[in-house]
């Protein structure tokens, strides 16, 4: 099972729509034309085509595996008392004192450019329960960072 947004759901849902009514009917396409250029042993065409075809549906299946699993999180039941997912956090590198934001998301709706993290990153796992003004040490790639959480809000 796999909680997230109703924003994240409804974009799994669009992606697989658009997968299977546009890039699905191309990928026939192309098998169908590179086919009609003959002798099937040496068709390298056909042989990219057949394999972006298998990648397409497998992509297809990843993505109605997800929606199946998926579990809408309420978000007017959530609290902001601690760390939970679909939380936005506002804490600060105290290191350096930089300031930070980030949603707690799905692994599907992570998007780093959009302050959206996996719940399975370290920095989420070192936040989940924890609540404002606590200072939590988060184990990194590169090491340690010490964060205190500023301000939880519902993302």
């Amino acid at each position: 099972m796999s909680y997230m947004s109703q924003e994240g759901y409804d974009k799994l849902i669009a992606e697989l729509k658009r997968l299977e009514g546009v890039e699905r009917p191309k990928a026939s396409a192309a098998i169908a034309e590179a086919r009609d250029k003959g002798d099937l042993s040496e068709n390298s065409e056909y042989e990219a085509a057949k394999e972006a075809q298998a990648h397409l549906e497998s992509k297809i299946n990843q993505l109605k595996q997800a929606i199946t699993e998926a579990k809408i999180v309420d978000t007017s039941r959530l609290s902001t008392d601690s760390v939970q997912i679909l939380s936005k956090v506002e804490m600060t590198n105290l290191a350096n004192k930089a300031r930070m934001t980030y949603t707690i998301v799905s692994e599907s709706e992570a998007n780093l450019k959009e302050g959206k993290i996996s719940i399975t990153t370290p920095i989420a796992q070192g936040l989940l329960n924890h609540k404002v003004g606590d200072e939590v040490e988060v184990q990194i790639p590169r090491g340690t960072i010490r964060l205190r959480i500023e301000k939880i809000t519902i993302g």
